[in-house]
């Protein structure tokens, strides 16, 4: 199913007045809904400016408006911001006052359904000395992994990292990462066609794990192979905790959406299995939704250990709350319906959990959407 509105499940519902903040016990956020004014931040650096430090907020607040299918934002050493919009292929910097400035479009990509420029990701270890985006794009023929040069602030020349990814008008993962140990990481989906993902010998279906030459990084679990782990039916968020864990959210089918702790070599089910079923040689979630109220694609790991899930068609931003031994807690629901879909989320520049929405594609837009939204830490921890 495409990982917006599956043609088997009701409309979306109307967007409520009120936030659904699970257990944190918080009726409503002044500020919080998409259609309030922008409210000055507090005191504490411009966003975007290459300034850093915490900035405590009372109320949320727009980094970014006007943009058109965002997908993916990273974080440049500098503290600067950039996000990669999926349909046009462009990539934006932004520029501290809720706006954004073109730095480039990324040549090769064939945007159509859900394929098109997706996630992003830089080597903070090497950027300094050799400033390269990595991203991950639809191209005619298949999706791929390019390295893109930053000259002078913009995107400049640009290579094939690891091609021959399956693509589809669904299904095609996209969500790209360095992990700790300093590899490339790549969610890649099954377009669709199931087979895929319980087939070692196909890109498709998997977590890849790669060096920035597009080569199987060492010790991989197959020999040979860029494969970390399978079974995969459309993953499209990685991150990973303080203590090492990989967290991956997935979108199921009918039934089950999906957070997984992702180990290297195992089989996460897809297609035999959706969701916790016990099955012998299948690694079961952590975590699982009725696809009514998920459909993940972005997460990271919030400023106290907790993972936070961005869910599309469940019009929420999740949070998993994480023990010390990596068990997890019942998860709240926060934001339900204040800002429509959300793609992406990550811990900003400034401390703060961002937020990315995703309603120009589908769903309903309001005035300045898409958005990207810093939220107050009272509402996330």
């Amino acid at each position: 199913m495409p990982d917006a509105v599956p043609t088997h499940l009701s409309p979306v519902l109307p967007r409520r007045s009120v936030l659904g903040l699970g257990t944190l016990g918080l009726a409503a956020l002044a500020g919080c809904t998409a259609s309030s004014a922008p409210t000055p931040a507090a005191s504490g650096p411009t966003v975007g400016d290459g300034a850093s430090g915490r900035q405590e907020l009372t109320d949320a607040v727009d980094a970014a408006t006007g943009l058109q299918t965002p997908w993916s934002v990273v974080v440049l050493p500098d503290h600067s911001v950039l996000v990669s919009e999926r349909d046009p292929g462009t990539v934006r910097r932004l520029d501290g006052r809720g706006g954004t400035s073109l730095i480039g479009t990324v040549p090769g990509v064939a945007a159509g359904g859900e394929g098109g420029l997706l996630g992003l990701a830089v080597d903070r270890r090497t950027y300094a000395t050799t400033p390269v985006l990595y991203a991950y794009l639809t191209a005619p023929s298949d999706n791929r992994v390019v390295a893109v040069t930053m000259e002078g602030g913009r995107l400049g020349a640009q290579r094939t990292v690891l091609a021959g990814i399956p693509k589809g008008s669904i299904h095609n993962g996209g969500r790209i990462a360095f992990g700790p140990d300093g590899y490339l990481y790549v969610t890649t989906g099954e377009n669709g066609n199931r087979a895929p993902s319980q087939d070692r010998q196909s890109l498709g279906g998997k977590v890849l794990r790669i060096t920035t030459e597009g080569s199987p990084a060492p010790g991989n679990p197959f020999a040979g192979s860029p494969v970390w782990s399978y079974g995969h039916r459309n993953p499209q968020g990685i991150a990973w905790d303080a203590s090492g864990r990989m967290w991956a959210s997935e979108f199921g089918q009918d039934t089950w959406d999906e957070l997984n702790v992702i180990r290297p070599g195992a089989n996460y089910g897809w297609p035999t299995v959706e969701g916790q079923q016990g099955r012998e040689g299948f690694v079961d979630p952590v975590r699982q939704w009725a696809t009514k109220d998920a459909s993940p694609s972005g997460i990271a790991i919030g400023p106290d250990g907790a993972v936070l899930m961005a869910a599309l068609r469940g019009e929420s931003l999740w949070k998993i709350p994480v023990g010390a031994d990596g068990s997890t807690q019942e998860p709240q629901r926060l934001l339900q319906g204040e800002y429509g879909r959300l793609r992406d989320v990550l811990v900003g520049p400034d401390g703060n959990v961002w937020v990315v929405t995703n309603n120009t594609s589908r769903g309903t837009p309001r005035a300045g959407d898409d958005r990207i939204v810093r939220l107050p830490q009272s509402l996330t921890g």
